[in-house]
């Protein structure tokens, strides 16, 4: 039996993570530690342990007495604070004989702010949206005068589209980060297109890539709810295979480490000439919806985990986008993810656009 210990175990991401490897093998065992006693309780973990924020004096202590408990093969998370949190504690699972499957903690650490992965990809030529970081009302004075209006305002640090907002004034971005204190913490960009966005989940075992799969994101699920649209929550993605893409997700990789190790998904949003720039890389953990290529049949968590505990990558003859294109998946509140084909999603608007075709020849009594 492999014993798994996933932390933020009550999320989407980690409950995606424990399917793909439950589909995989049957003998996974799941140690589930959570700081949300709710979150816990709608676990599907088999072990269940409430823990301490990532952010507490206490965290490193309780997570370790667990460890000594459980015993666990292998040690895993699915959120951006503790992929952090525990890169920091490598000496501990070292020394416990724990496995663990991180890039080096100086990429993390670049890749968790903004700022700092698009300072080097800016350095390595690629083309990126130009960003100030935002210390003063005088830089987002600067911002607004250089990229015209709207300007992207986002947190450097922080998922799901954390704190971001398309401003369309000086005042308006200036009251949002007067609010939010942010001050010091966030950045303003020339805007791109929001609403086309593409992912290039990738796993690389020193140096060497694996395999990467791309998926275009459809919609935000609760895009409407948001003032930038942006939730971080996919409400339906696609697969999708574009030479270009893969082109600029190796060089913007690379552009942060030259020699990757793990998990790298690279999201990109295009320009105004339909040019992908990378936005962010979310290191050391897959993206949300990643159970979408385990039910596709890429299952890069079983992939992943088989080799943390010590087994060898698997050959591909096709390494980058071995899926086919315009699978679909769609996702939501409340309701099981359904894997589809975007000939079939189409289908409802054909059908629909021939009954407004048929009432449009009609005369109305």
């Amino acid at each position: 039996m492999k014993k798994i210990l996933l932390t933020s175990a009550g999320g989407s991401a980690a409950l995606g993570f424990m399917r793909s490897l439950r589909k995989a093998a049957s003998d996974y065992f799941f140690i589930g530690c959570d700081a949300d006693k709710y979150y816990l309780e709608r676990s599907e973990a088999d072990e269940k342990h409430l823990i301490p924020l990532a952010s507490s004096p206490h965290y490193r202590n309780i997570l370790l007495e667990i460890i000594e408990e459980a015993k666990p093969d292998m040690i895993h998370t699915q959120t951006d604070v503790e992929v952090h949190r525990l890169s920091a504690m490598r000496d501990d699972f070292d020394r416990l004989g724990i496995k663990y499957f991180l890039p080096d903690h100086e990429t993390i650490e670049i890749c968790l702010s903004k700022f700092r992965s698009y300072e080097k990809w800016l350095q390595a030529g690629l083309t990126v949206p130009a960003t100030h970081y935002l210390h003063t009302p005088d830089d987002l004075r600067r911002a607004f005068d250089q990229y015209g209006s709207p300007v992207w305002i986002r947190e450097d640090k922080g998922a799901f589209g954390k704190g971001s907002l398309p401003a369309e004034s000086f005042e308006e971005a200036k009251l949002w980060i007067d609010v939010r204190k942010g001050w010091g913490s966030f950045t303003a960009a020339e805007m791109l297109d929001p609403t086309s966005m593409v992912t290039w989940q990738s796993i690389w075992h020193k140096g060497v890539l694996v395999v990467a799969q791309t998926r275009k994101r459809l919609y935000w699920e609760f895009g409407n709810r948001a003032p930038s649209g942006v939730t971080g929550l996919t409400g339906a993605g696609v697969t999708i295979s574009d030479p270009n893409v893969d082109r600029i997700a190796q060089q913007t990789i690379l552009a942060v480490d030259p020699s990757p190790h793990g998990i790298f998904s690279v999201d990109m949003t295009y320009n105004r000439v339909g040019v992908p720039n990378p936005t962010e890389i979310n290191i050391g953990r897959f993206f949300t919806t990643h159970h979408f290529f385990s039910e596709a049949g890429l299952n890069m968590p079983h992939i992943f985990t088989s080799i943390a505990l010590g087994g060898s990558a698997p050959f591909f003859e096709k390494k980058i986008n071995p899926l086919p294109e315009n699978l679909v998946w769609i996702r939501g509140l409340d309701f099981l993810p359904k894997l589809s084909t975007l000939e079939e999603v189409e289908k409802h608007e054909e059908r629909l656009q021939r009954r407004l075709n048929r009432i449009g020849n009609t005369k109305t009594p």
